[in-house]
């Protein structure tokens, strides 16, 4: 472990990790039916994802002309509820990460996951694909008092905490992703496959990649 710079590498979820745009298109589409809104394309609800469940059915709402604030929070409870009857149906890893996994393994490096997602759907769908087993912990939005989420440090900090602490790189798809690193004090890698709401390079990370295969030079790099 003396040669790799980091002892933990913390990633997104949604976007980052998994690509689990399929499952939220449907859930999403799901909700909207449910007051006769025509359903969205794949497409069309990725730029959507990664920023928490609410702003996503904001976001298709307004896609769609119709709705506003008190129609999201009558509808959040019913795309969250199929979401979660629906969870780990479709939802693979990105191409490469399990490689890329296995070969931190191998030097010592601990995983965490910090998401904006409910912790209790993180945790079932890291169940339901198998991975959970990979992660010292899994801190979701509504994991810490006060609700305290990316792009607040806390959640990273936290991550840190609970991973046993140590030198600590975070991998994301968004510009939440990337100032809740810079507040915690760590290096932040972006995905440039992932949810993106903007340009990769306005994100303003510390390094970007295109695949997993170059997530570990990329991290010996950030030393």
């Amino acid at each position: 472990m003396a040669d790799f710079p980091f002892d933990i590498v913390g990633f997104d979820l949604d976007g980052t990790l998994l690509d689990t745009s399929d499952e939220l298109t449907l859930s999403l589409n799901h909700a909207l039916s449910t007051v006769d809104i025509p359903p969205l394309t794949q497409a069309e609800v990725r730029p959507m994802v990664g920023l928490g469940a609410k702003h996503m059915l904001r976001m298709g709402l307004r896609a769609s002309g119709a709705g506003d604030d008190a129609l999201a929070d009558r509808l959040l409870p019913i795309l969250v509820d199929h979401y979660d009857a629906h969870l780990g149906s479709g939802s693979p890893p990105f191409p490469g990460l399990i490689t890329a996994m296995d070969d931190l393994a191998d030097v010592g490096v601990r995983f965490a996951i910090v998401t904006n997602k409910y912790e209790r759907l993180a945790v079932k769908l890291l169940d339901k694909t198998g991975f959970a087993r990979h992660f010292e912990a899994i801190i979701g939005g509504d994991t810490l008092p006060g609700g305290k989420r990316k792009p607040d440090a806390a959640p990273i900090l936290q991550m840190i905490n609970r991973s046993g602490g140590g030198r600590a790189a975070f991998i994301g798809d968004s510009i939440y992703d990337v100032e809740a690193a810079r507040n915690a004090g760590i290096p932040s890698v972006v995905v440039s496959f992932g949810f993106l709401h903007q340009p990769v390079e306005e994100l303003g990370a510390d390094a970007v990649i295109d695949h997993y295969d170059a997530l570990v030079q990329t991290l010996r790099i950030l030393s």
